[in-house]
């Protein structure tokens, strides 16, 4: 990744046709010091090239605002969201280290886009790796203002000047001041420029655990989502809903939905029944009568992995190095084989929700969205409005894991208040948050690598259809190697996948980590090599070394065999920055095909951490996660008909899974703050497929790892 730089100005400048005014700016924050800061290079800013009349923000060249107010409170007015993650929480501990007020001083505005600057969404860890570093220059820059400004108060040299907690202080004279005394009843427009963020050396609020900014809210109930937002007079809206991805239309009769009460809205492809009380909506929905055309269902999720092989005939190289020829010819034995992961859905609590209010012309719109930007956009174009008139504001989301960046719910729920003329809901059911969803991608793996006599890996040829290329890069110390990526994500009918597919935390990584970290630990069997003591061999890389080693110290792995029916495994991946390295102990029920986790330990380096409670939060929810897809979690679909509708067929980790889980955090402050959302999870499926071959000297080759499938294994073992 490249280096972010910032480029932080104190700047009031009128907004030239952006969606908020200086005066308005000025209207919700009131007097003060107002931080303006931009990244570079551009791609950093992640805003595509402003088209003409597009309103982007206040102004469009800036991507976060810092406000500290006459009462000595400061403000971040961000675009990203919250979803459970713990951005507003890092991002404001950032603030306050590098303008030195207290924590608790800080508050967040996060997404709202009449309020906050435009940004591409909350996604790939970005929250703290890279608009982090942003926060932290403008809590520099604002901090060199207010003491510049506190030296002219107070007539004393502005370098002797000392802050701490929100006060400045002159040691010579023992003179204070507050920030808020400093800005009282003023708008200041000053800026300094090339201001340098603090060393990890000088840090004394960044490292410490604190208290979530959502933490009161979440705990006491009163966190809002967008299916509690309640406006007067609001309907609730159900629609008529396909059996199957594809079906037609044919004929609908509505009748005994309108006696029931409801009102009926049709619109194009759009059938609503709408009341004031959801359980009506329900019910008249449930009267309604359609009769559907269903195409063709000639892929299933048996058959989708040779349709995936077929579909991505023609694979582009991602990544090359060395000969593959020669490599062949340098190699004693050749190992080959075929890693195969299914669909699997998002399967948030908190279903798609939206809150849509059409008044005097204006939209606004409460959404559990990841991409509330984005999506002020496709609403602008789906009611014919300029993007001005309309407003987006993401209440606390119920989790997202890249699923609520598909925003149809709050387009549904924008045109129907826009045709009702009154506030509608659209909260989703959950057969229809597993209908819509756009779900992890079904991928096929094929690898060929070769061993020389001397154990070493000296060929790698890896080739992935249909999952993506995120980190199918290898790390490891290998001279002849190829990466391959055939097909892309385009999801739906004529497509490479049948179904509609995009982000699912950690995007691909899952994948490709499963199927390296598998064919890795099969060459070390092969090779008669400790797996541990195999990959440090192969590795030259510090921080994955470093993880390796913290992790098999916790684990206490001892390169011994494991007691009958018990296995070790070990697997290590990279992502957003972070490296990881994970053992686990497990147990297999030889006789049920049932696969118990009893202990995971894993090490984590994700450079500078910012909240080590946080960071612990994200860790051992991302393991737990990640035991969903390795042992349960899949779709069952036949042509457009999505089989698995809600939980009873849909299996997600349960707390009788939960193994004994042993984190270790590595202390790397002087590697910038990496994502932490993701590296948590990416490696659980081979780590537990490597541990069911120590337990029973079979290869599980496909995810998730059923019981159905560990009997099969086990029968033709």
């Amino acid at each position: 990744m490249k280096p972010v730089e910032a480029e932080v100005k104190v700047d009031l400048a009128t907004n030239s046709g952006a969606g908020v005014s200086r005066r308005d700016f000025f209207a919700f924050t009131g007097p003060g010091l107002l931080v303006l800061f931009s990244t570079a290079p551009a791609e950093a800013r992640q805003e595509p090239t402003r088209l003409p009349g597009r309103a982007s923000g206040f102004p469009s060249d800036f991507t976060a605002y810092l406000h500290v107010g006459g009462d000595g409170r400061v403000t971040c007015f961000v675009g990203k969201i919250e979803m459970g993650q713990g951005a507003m929480t890092g991002l404001a501990e950032m603030i306050a280290e590098e303008l030195d007020v207290a924590y608790d001083a800080v508050d967040m505005v996060c997404g709202d886009t009449d309020r906050c600057p435009w940004d591409m969404g909350t996604f790939g860890s970005l929250s703290t790796r890279m608009y982090g570093q942003l926060v932290r220059k403008a809590g520099a820059e604002a901090r060199a203002v207010l003491l510049l400004m506190a030296a002219e108060d107070l007539k004393v040299p502005a370098e002797r000047l000392k802050a701490q907690a929100g006060v400045v202080t002159d040691p010579v004279s023992g003179q204070k001041i507050t920030y808020g005394q400093i800005v009282q009843d003023k708008h200041v427009e000053r800026h300094i420029a090339n201001v340098a963020v603090k060393t990890p050396a000088q840090m004394t609020q960044v490292g410490h655990s604190v208290v979530r900014k959502d933490a009161h809210e979440k705990v006491t109930g009163k966190a809002q989502y967008a299916g509690d937002v309640l406006l007067p007079g609001m309907l609730c809206a159900r629609l008529l809903r396909p059996p199957a991805h594809g079906a037609k239309l044919k004929s609908v009769d509505v009748t005994a939905s309108e006696k029931e009460g409801a009102r009926v809205v049709r619109d194009g492809d759009m059938i609503a029944v709408l009341h004031e009380r959801r359980d009506v909506a329900d019910k008249a929905l449930s009267l309604v009568k359609a009769e559907w055309d269903k195409p063709a269902a000639d892929i299933d999720d048996v058959n989708i992995f040779d349709h995936l092989v077929k579909t991505g005939s023609h694979p582009s190289v991602v990544h090359a190095s060395g000969d593959l020829l020669e490599g062949a010819k340098q190699a004693a034995h050749i190992i080959e084989e075929t890693y195969l992961n299914s669909y699997v859905a998002h399967s948030a609590m908190e279903t798609h929700s939206a809150t849509a209010n059409f008044e005097n012309g204006k939209l606004t719109v409460w959404a559990s969205t990841q991409t509330p930007f984005p999506l002020r956009g496709e609403l602008a174009q789906a009611l014919s409005l300029p993007q001005e008139k309309v407003r987006v504001i993401p209440p606390y989301l119920g989790g997202g894991f890249g699923g609520k960046s598909a925003n149809q719910q709050a387009i549904e729920a924008a045109r129907l208040s826009k045709l009702t003329l009154k506030p509608v809901q659209v909260v989703w059911s959950r057969e229809e948050e597993f209908f819509f969803d756009t779900f992890r991608p079904a991928a096929v793996v094929k690898i060929r690598a070769g061993l020389n006599s001397a154990g070493k890996i000296v060929l790698w040829d890896f080739l992935t259809y249909g999952g993506g290329d995120r980190e199918a890069k290898q790390f490891y110390d290998i001279p002849n190697q190829r990466t391959r990526s055939a097909g892309g994500w385009g999801g739906g009918p004529g497509g490479m996948h049948p179904l509609a597919v995009g982000a699912w935390r950690a995007p691909s990584v899952n994948t490709n980590t499963h199927a390296r970290e598998s064919h890795i630990d099969m060459l070390a069997r092969y090779a008669g090599v400790d797996p541990v003591e195999f990959r440090l061999r192969h590795l030259s890389d510090k921080r994955m070394r470093g993880v390796l080693e913290a992790v098999a110290k916790r684990f206490g792995w001892n390169a011994r065999h494991a007691p009958a029916g018990v296995g070790f495994g070990v697997a290590c991946g990279t992502d957003v920055g972070g490296c990881a390295a994970t053992m686990a102990e497990v147990a297999v029920d030889k006789s049920t095909g049932h696969i118990q986790v009893k202990r995971i330990a894993a090490a984590m380096d994700i450079g500078l951490i910012v909240d080590p409670d946080g960071a612990l939060q994200q860790f051992e929810g991302g393991i737990t996660m990640g035991l969903g897809y390795t042992l349960s979690e899949e779709v069952h679909f036949k042509g457009g008909d999505v089989l698995d509708r809600n939980f009873d067929t849909y299996e997600l980790p349960r707390f009788s899974w939960l193994p004994k889980i042993e984190t270790v955090l590595v202390d790397d402050r002087e590697t910038p703050s990496q994502g932490c959302g993701e590296p948590p999870i990416i490696t659980i499926g081979a780590l537990i497929a490597n541990a069911v071959f120590d337990a029973t000297g079979v290869r599980l080759l496909q995810l998730p790892m059923t019981p159905t499938r560990v009997k099969a294994a086990l029968s033709r073992a």
